[in-house]
């Protein structure tokens, strides 16, 4: 999704190990995260990329609060959220501050898990026996999992329009590799029969600014140009012929 999106600046909010400008072709791309995740980084071990793409990994170059991003407003062609609002501490003004500094025009991705799906229910299920297990289950207790008509609302009240969407991750949260061959029936009768409990969104907005009509003074009326009156002419008797 992020190859075919021109531009001259992205940027990343939180997740360095997804590396997910990594394809981007846009000549100016950042990585930001709020914590000290830069030795992470520095650390990990990423697939190789696809042909005809750059192999070095996007560096963490700036750490910052996602409440109060360090860019001007109207300066970013492309922020990309892979689960950064579920881990951040205010998502709704992470999401303010996102369509600040995006341009007109200007595509934000967001990546999050759906909390009505079998993974949520999994989640829901660790969080209520943590505390006796001790485990740290399958998804991370930290933050909350936001539904997605909770997400288009917030878009909509910031001006951001829906333009691409989808649903992944049908199958339930099992680690053995041959029930997940068994399962895998799943994957392609989800989309079909039970679309909206994939386990995984994706969805691409973009950043829609209305044009401005720029009116004259009030006192500067035109005035109303009336019906034209028709021409009287004086009809003239013959005269005789001599």
């Amino acid at each position: 999704m992020v190859f075919d999106l021109f531009g001259f600046h992205a940027v990343q909010l939180g997740w360095p190990a997804l590396q997910g400008l990594r394809t981007n072709r846009m000549p100016h791309r950042w990585m930001l995260s709020d914590t000290d995740s830069s030795v992470l980084a520095q650390n990990l071990t990423l697939p190789p990329p696809p042909m005809g793409m750059p192999a070095e990994p996007l560096p963490v170059s700036v750490l910052s609060e996602f409440e109060a991003l360090p860019f001007p407003s109207q300066s970013l062609d492309l922020v990309l959220l892979p689960h950064t609002l579920e881990l951040a501490a205010d998502p709704h003004q992470t999401l303010r501050e996102v369509e600040r500094v995006l341009r007109p025009e200007g595509r934000v991705i967001v990546v999050g898990f759906n909390p009505a799906s079998l993974w949520g229910l999994r989640r829901q299920f660790d969080l209520l026996t943590q505390n006796l297990s001790g485990s740290p289950g399958f998804l991370p207790h930290q933050g909350e999992l936001i539904s997605l008509l909770r997400l288009r609302d917030w878009l909509h009240l910031l001006g951001l329009q829906i333009e691409i969407g989808h649903f992944r991750c049908y199958r339930p949260a099992l680690s053995s590799a041959p029930w997940l061959e068994r399962t895998a029936w799943m994957e392609r009768a989800g989309p079909r029969w039970w679309s909206v409990f994939g386990s995984v969104y994706f969805l691409v907005a973009v950043k829609r600014v209305r044009g401005m009509r720029l009116l004259g003074p009030a006192w500067k009326r035109r005035t109303r140009q009336g019906a034209a009156t028709p021409a009287l002419t004086q009809s003239r008797p013959h005269s005789s012929p001599p």
